[in-house]
């Protein structure tokens, strides 16, 4: 039988059997409409609220602040527009960074043909965020500052608790997309003084079509989605009561797993980083040195392109991704790597291979093997010259 490796968790996730357990009766036991006022209308009500109470817990804010969503990009889309339009009697200018996810950069272009300025600040060759440019940037109009916890592509965690007390100092509503961060850092909203947050379930091993946002009590913040009398009439739609339920529960499982998940996963990427600098010359591991998130590596590989590494990887039954998966299909190199100072042909060729709970140290030494294989292939074919290295091993 053919050897699978599953190296795309910052992708997504499989659906926990803890968390599809729990999912399972929501389908035809507690299949009521929450939003019915009978009997089976209370049951599903019930579940909701426990899986709302669990998320709140697990951020350290009040249930009544947590809103469900379709997902991170509902919840960044919902955010920006949101609050954008709430405060925009009090100005119009908004500040983000250049490596935001898609759905937060998508959200900003569109507030911009509506006429709000938007600020997009570059990052460093680590990939952080500079406070002192942060600052720099704040205007009197400045309404929301939104940048990311951790970075989808290379896995930088940024000093969200430092930029929270700037935009609280300074009277901003700052939002932090914490998609990726969720389960693998502590987050305390009060704590980090953040005001809205976006979170999604299935990259800890929850379902997929379920998000959180998560709105500080006080909070100004206009609808993005009309309809019925949903989420405290902030969002129509029906629930999805089986995915906010497994989301719940993946939540529970992930504050409570952190710490292990944790060590187990930094002790798999630190052997892997490892092998790879030994057994494979030219590579350039992307992101910040120390302050990342464990279960994520970027590399570059020189002289190769990176679809086809993808692509031959795959052949060998290891998946793994270019970048952000909602940009599959893309040919332009990653933006995120462009606005760090990566070369383009050094960008062309990077990896993300990104860890999970059922990786182990046989997957990794696979993956290890196959990919010198398939770079020593390619680096053999590779049109590009430079001198010294083409073909090197």
């Amino acid at each position: 039988m053919e050897k699978k490796v599953y190296l795309d968790n910052a992708a997504t996730t499989y659906v926990a059997t803890e968390v599809l357990n729990e999912m399972m009766p929501c389908f035809n036991v507690f299949y009521g409409n929450p939003n019915s006022i009978h009997s089976f209308g209370r049951e599903a009500v019930g579940l909701v609220d426990r899986a709302r109470d669990r998320i709140a817990k697990a951020i350290g804010a009040r249930s009544n602040e947590i809103y469900f969503t379709s997902g991170g990009t509902e919840a960044d889309n919902w955010a920006i527009k949101g609050l954008a339009h709430a405060y925009a009697y009090k100005g119009k200018h908004i500040i983000t960074s250049k490596i935001e996810h898609p759905a937060v950069l998508g959200a900003c272009k569109a507030l911009e043909a509506e006429g709000f300025e938007v600020t997009y600040l570059p990052v460093d060759q680590n990939g952080l965020v500079s406070l002192a440019e942060l600052i720099h940037a704040i205007r009197k109009d400045t309404i929301l500052i939104s940048i990311m916890a951790v970075n989808n592509e290379v896995g930088t965690i940024q000093n969200i608790k430092a930029i929270g007390k700037t935009a609280k100092e300074n009277d901003i509503v700052f939002h932090t997309d914490a998609v990726q961060a969720f389960g693998a850092l502590k987050l305390d909203v009060m704590d980090m003084e953040i005001d809205a947050m976006s979170l999604s379930s299935h990259k800890i091993y929850g379902p997929k079509g379920v998000g959180a946002l998560y709105v500080r009590n006080g909070i100004r913040i206009e609808n993005l989605i009309d309809g019925g009398h949903q989420e405290r009439n902030r969002r129509g739609g029906t629930t999805n009561v089986p995915g906010v339920v497994g989301f719940g529960k993946a939540a529970e499982i992930a504050i409570r797993d952190m710490h292990i998940f944790n060590q187990k996963v930094k002790s798999l990427r630190d052997y892997f980083v490892k092998e790879i600098t030994s057994k494979i010359p030219y590579i350039k591991i992307n992101g910040h040195p120390h302050q990342k998130v464990n279960n994520i590596v970027n590399v570059s590989f020189e002289l190769v392109d990176g679809e086809a590494v993808l692509m031959m990887l795959d052949f060998e039954g290891i998946a793994v991704s270019t970048g952000s998966a909602c940009l599959s299909g893309a040919t332009e190199p990653s933006y995120v790597l462009a606005s760090m100072g990566v070369e383009p042909e050094l960008s062309q060729g990077s990896i993300r291979f990104s860890f999970g709970r059922s990786t182990t140290k046989a997957d990794i030494d696979y993956t290890v093997e196959k990919l010198v294989e398939v770079i020593e292939k390619l680096r053999k074919i590779s049109p590009q010259t430079k001198a010294g290295r083409k073909g090197d091993k």
